[in-house]
């Protein structure tokens, strides 16, 4: 099993934590680094967080929230074995042609670390605030992927559909791989769909062990019905148990679960890196991948 260290960058917020937070997970042993994203935090907020039970949004305005590929660019140096992922950019919300280049540009100048979470979003103000439609941006999402992958995969590249229409171009440089890893995040059936069908990776956000079975099943299932077998579909799972840890990544592995991502604000706070190294020493060194 692999071991990520998610929303590393709600942690690492200022240039020197960042870079310990950084050397440290690739010291102790994880094999990445991800970084979550909000353009903005909307004053009022009538939409329900998904992940916490009174669906309110989770820090405040003191909260910082780093743009994530500006973060990943800002430590890929200081721990240059690690791969850099997002969790998750809000794809819609962006010019798919820009996140193209800034994508390929990150992973060239790093030698093809870089993987592309995404989501659709759930927070319709931020959406307003930053002037993008809020409906069919399942779709928007969808079509800006394809126009991506359209710009990484060679020159004169040429797209025209709803959302994205441009004549043949050249965007470059390109990433090292020819393309970049997309891993789906979100629970939804359509969330579940959407992996089945572009994504090279899947990543719930439920740590409730019943419902992240069901969802492999789901995506699985729906893999094979898009003509695509399961195991192409690599499972991420945010990691939770930290009273019995082991036992606990043996379960997830015995499921399926591929990278296991570890929330680094568990790691904040007075002795965060001498827990990190703990952490590393027994939970990573005796289950990671070889």
């Amino acid at each position: 099993m692999k071991f990520g260290l998610a929303f590393a960058s709600s942690v690492g917020t200022d240039p020197t934590s960042a870079l310990e937070l950084a050397r440290h997970a690739e010291r102790v042993g994880f094999d990445s680094v991800w970084g979550g994203e909000h353009v903005i935090r909307p004053t009022e907020i009538s939409s329900a967080y998904p992940y916490t039970k009174d669906g309110a949004m989770p820090g405040d305005t003191d909260t910082a929230i780093p743009d994530p590929l500006i973060w990943l660019a800002y430590v890929a140096a200081a721990a240059p074995t690690l791969r850099l992922g997002t969790c998750i950019l809000i794809v819609p919300q962006r010019n798919p042609v820009v996140l193209a280049k800034e994508l390929a540009t990150l992973d060239s100048l790093t030698g093809g670390r870089v993987e592309l979470g995404l989501g659709v979003g759930w927070l319709e103000e931020e959406f307003q605030a930053i002037g993008v439609p809020w409906k069919k941006r399942g779709a928007r999402n969808d079509e800006y992927v394809a126009a991506m992958k359209a710009l990484w995969a060679g020159p004169h590249a040429e797209f025209h559909g709803e959302f994205v229409d441009f004549e043949p171009v050249t965007c470059s440089p390109r990433p090292v791989n020819g393309t970049i890893p997309i891993l789906v995040g979100g629970d939804t059936p359509a969330a579940v769909r959407r992996a089945a069908r572009i994504a090279d990776g899947y990543f719930p956000g439920t740590s409730d062990p019943e419902t992240l079975s069901q969802l492999i099943k789901d995506v699985g299932a729906e893999a094979v019905a898009q003509g695509r077998e399961p195991d192409e579909i690599e499972i991420h799972a945010i990691f939770s148990e930290f009273n019995d840890p082991v036992p606990a990544a043996e379960r997830m592995a015995a499921e399926g679960v591929q990278r296991a991502m570890v929330p680094a604000f568990v790691f904040a706070g007075p002795g965060g890196f001498d827990r990190l190294a703990e952490f590393g020493e027994r939970v990573i060194k005796p289950l990671a991948d070889d």
